[in-house]
């Protein structure tokens, strides 16, 4: 390990820089700010006092770090990315505390994109040039627009998004009522029993058939508004079996080492999903009627809400 690299054209009073970090020209960084090992931080950035940065990180230039912002290792963030730490700014008004910004490990913030105040970007989470970020993105999640959505999720290690074949895109070869497995723990998806002739449609699952449990409850998410996110949690003995009855929706399931995007579309699709499986649903068409049958009753204490927490009982 080597010293940092300060630009002579730099102006850095902080001591807490580590080693092989670069800092570039006209780059300003103000006493108390702490920068980790191994970083570069281009020119024309700005980093605050209370401003946390790990180790390999990479702040391109024109980008400001205000107080409150953390940095974990690995994050990038790329050129005129906007931070900001106060939901209503006035000017010569200073608040007791600033809002924090939380970037969690691995994740990218893409080119000028905005990340407002009080959010937790979650580990590998993935930004897009110019998304407009209001709320917290979950790990992993590729989000973007204005205000940013999620629009799936990313394999950390590939950097590519998940996801997998639905029966629309599956062999001809496949049959009503196989199963096949995500890969994913012990999550599939199962090609339920369907019949078609001048009267209708009928679809139906056997339990413990069809479906791999005595259901105690079941429950219908509806009337979705398109940019929100159901789930984003996992259970601890609760399993449960999702089929889209009528729309669309996506599902994400994840069993803390990968994980794989779903499309949900037909009511003959059902997708089962054991405990210890962290699962979210979104993309929901403005149509769409989710049934899920759970194999518990509701019970607070059996939730995983908390994503790191997951990790940690996997």
């Amino acid at each position: 390990m080597s010293k940092a690299f300060i630009h002579p054209l730099a102006d850095v009073a902080s001591n807490a820089i580590g080693s092989d970090t670069r800092i570039w020209q006209f780059s300003i960084v103000l006493e108390g700010a702490k920068i980790g090992q191994e970083c570069n931080i281009c020119s024309h950035c700005f980093v605050e006092s209370d401003v946390l940065v790990g180790d390999r990180v990479t702040i391109k230039s024109g980008v400001s770090l205000w107080d409150g912002v953390c940095l974990e290792n690995d994050v990038f963030i790329g050129p005129n990315v906007s931070f900001s730490n106060d939901k209503y700014p006035r000017s010569k008004q200073h608040p007791d505390n600033y809002s924090s910004v939380l970037v969690r490990e691995g994740a990218s913030i893409g080119s000028g994109a905005v990340i407002l105040p009080d959010i937790e970007i979650g580990r590998y989470a993935m930004i897009a040039a110019g998304a407009v970020v209001t709320k917290s993105v979950p790990p992993y999640a590729i989000v973007r627009g204005s205000p940013a959505r999620i629009r799936g999720y990313v394999d950390h290690q590939s950097g590519e998004q998940t996801s997998f074949p639905t029966p629309q895109t599956l062999k001809e070869t496949d049959i009503q009522n196989s199963s096949t497995s995500l890969g994913v723990g012990g999550t599939f998806l199962k090609r339920l029993k369907h019949v078609s002739d001048m009267r209708g449609n009928l679809t139906v699952g056997e339990f413990a058939e069809d479906i791999p449990f005595e259901p105690r409850r079941y429950f219908l998410i509806y009337d979705v508004p398109s940019k929100e996110v159901r789930g984003a949690h996992a259970h601890k003995q609760c399993e449960q079996f999702l089929v889209c009855i009528k729309g669309q929706c996506s599902a994400m399931v994840d069993d803390g080492k990968s994980r794989v995007e779903i499309d949900l579309h037909s009511p003959d699709q059902g997708l089962y999903v054991p405990a210890m499986i962290w699962g979210t649903q979104y993309k929901y068409s403005e149509d769409a009627v989710l049934l899920v049958f759970a194999s518990h009753a509701y019970d607070d204490g059996d939730y995983i809400r908390n994503y790191d927490e997951f990790l940690a009982l996997t």
